[in-house]
């Protein structure tokens, strides 16, 4: 039974990465506003349906790799030690994170470009980094002293890191020559020294 799950999972995962790419694929080749679920759904090879299965609009498919980084962020800030302070688990969890990913996929850079020059991705963007925001809050309230303006300590900090990051990558895409690691422990250090 465990194998048959496994299976189902990897392809629905699978399923997902394709509907992922595709949607990227078209919006880097059309435009994303000349984009349609119809059109990605057939250059994934599923139905209309599939699709809905997976996500709810375009937008989502071309953000789910954005959400599964940064839900792994999230992660990686959960399993640093209790004793840690909160800003050190964060760029802890940060670093590894950028390092975890390695080479950056041209896919995704392709990705921060669109967003850039398509304000109408802008929205959907500011609500997915929300809405990890709203949990790394949650993850860092918990490493804080509990005190009435802990929630507000918790957000600054998961709003800066965010923010830090975010200038980290829009910096590297139009510097790639320095790697992404680099500018992110920058940008960190940044945040806390200036």
């Amino acid at each position: 039974m465990e194998t048959t799950v496994g299976r189902r999972e990897r392809k629905k995962a699978a399923t997902r990465q394709a509907l992922h790419e595709a949607a990227l694929r078209l919006a880097v080749e059309h435009g994303p506003d000349q984009v349609t679920v119809e059109a990605i759904a057939d250059a994934a090879d599923v139905s209309r349906r599939t699709f809905s299965n997976y996500f709810a609009n375009k937008e989502e498919a071309l953000f789910y790799v954005d959400l599964l980084r940064i839900r792994r962020l999230v992660e990686l800030v959960h399993d640093q030690p209790a004793d840690v302070p909160p800003w050190v688990a964060l760029t802890r969890a940060t670093e590894q994170l950028v390092r975890e990913t390695g080479d950056v996929d041209p896919l995704w850079v392709a990705q921060r470009r669109l967003v850039r020059s398509h304000p109408s991705l802008a929205a959907h963007q500011i609500a997915v980094y929300g809405t990890i925001e709203r949990e790394l809050t949650t993850e860092i309230s918990g490493r804080l002293p509990q005190h009435p303006d802990t929630p507000l300590h918790a957000q600054v900090l998961a709003a800066t890191l965010l923010s830090a990051v975010r200038a980290a990558i829009q910096h590297w895409v139009d510097h790639p020559e320095r790697p992404l690691t680099d500018l992110v422990r920058t940008a960190l250090d940044y945040a806390t020294t200036h």
